[in-house]
């Protein structure tokens, strides 16, 4: 039977947009919510934003099958493939992109490049499941790149916002990101969720076993990503109801390389797979591996080295807006892939 997309997540861009919508609608009618967010904040630090962020990020790192990955390394080839096109392909590709289209705009610019630095562990699964690959090399893949984020994230901020602008000539880009801040970022955002969804998911699969915890545990988490996410737009857009007007032309200015991003990723990686013939299943887990991104985390620390009203929180929140009709577009893309080089019952 062809898995379905959740009610939730196949409405994903509507609540997006109905949320953007309800917050404009809060900053324009009552102005003072500003002063009242900032109320709960402690230095740069806003106590319940903190809170929504982290909480949006446990659910996927819950779901990981850390105890897949010895598997992992098994299979050298596909695991090598795939850290290449996440690690490699995918951050230059966002990179270039970010240049091209977003060089005049370089707090977008930076927004962009932080999207592409995080590698996808949260829809991969569902995009995943939808086009039939191998669920197992999936979890997998969604494993190593949740181990390699939380050490490389950091480093990979600065070398690609610090280093590399000045490097190809843009030094009229004059943005430097403090690797410190984006360290700490990495440890409360990605780490206390990680350390919460790895001490949480041994003791109740130890306790109430693995078919307990997919069944019921997993699905009564899952939405909390989803709230968590709508609550932090909510909260963001209301500090924007003076820029109702702006705000689809910068919709559109940053949606426009995001596009193309998914679209190239997905079909650079699908292609290169067949080319060095690995089976469907395993190249579609690579492939949407690949192409998706971790806006949770991007959010999280744009929000928590630039601040709430960024510019680049903002291009963390137009991601998923974007990402989940165009990954669907992709799925039937893969599926008709499949039937066309691999034979539709292989």
């Amino acid at each position: 039977m062809q898995p379905k997309l959740k009610f939730l997540d196949r409405y994903l861009t509507l609540w997006i947009f109905l949320a953007m919508i309800a917050g404009i609608g809060l900053g324009h009618f009552f102005p003072k919510i500003s002063t009242f967010i900032e109320f709960f904040s402690v230095d740069t630090t806003n106590i319940p934003l903190a809170i929504g962020l982290i909480l949006m990020m446990y659910p996927p790192l819950a779901k990981v099958e850390y105890t897949v990955l010895p598997k992992a390394f098994k299979d050298k080839k596909v695991i090598s493939i795939s850290l290449f096109l996440n690690w490699i392909v995918g951050t230059v590709l966002m990179f270039v992109l970010a240049v091209l289209f977003l060089r005049n705009d370089p707090d977008y610019m930076t927004g962009l490049i932080l999207i592409g630095l995080a590698r996808c562990i949260a829809m991969v699964i569902v995009w995943s499941d939808l086009a039939k690959a191998n669920r197992e090399y999936t979890a997998m893949l969604v494993a190593l790149n949740s181990i390699f984020q939380i050490v490389s994230y950091s480093f990979l901020v600065w070398l690609f916002i610090n280093v590399l602008p000045s490097k190809f000539g843009l030094a009229n880009f004059n943005v430097s990101v403090s690797m410190k801040d984006v360290t700490e970022s990495v440890l409360i955002y990605l780490g206390i969720p990680f350390l919460a969804g790895f001490i949480s998911r041994y003791l109740l699969v130890k306790s109430k076993g693995l078919e307990w915890y997919n069944r019921k545990f997993v699905p009564r988490i899952s939405p909390i990503t989803l709230y968590a996410l709508l609550f932090t737009i909510v909260v963001m857009f209301s500090l924007k109801g003076d820029k109702i007007v702006e705000l689809p032309l910068h919709v559109l200015k940053v949606a426009i390389p995001l596009v193309i991003y998914f679209i190239l990723m997905f079909f650079i990686s699908f292609y290169i797979n067949r080319s060095l013939k690995i089976p469907y299943d395993k190249n579609a887990s690579i492939a949407f591996t690949a192409t998706g991104n971790n806006f949770e985390l991007a959010i999280a620390v744009a929000i928590a080295v630039f601040g709430i009203h960024s510019p680049q929180a903002f291009v963390g929140v137009i991601g998923p807006l974007i990402e989940v009709p165009v990954l669907i577009l992709l799925v039937r893309a893969s599926l008709w892939l499949k039937k066309r080089y691999y034979g539709a019952d292989k």
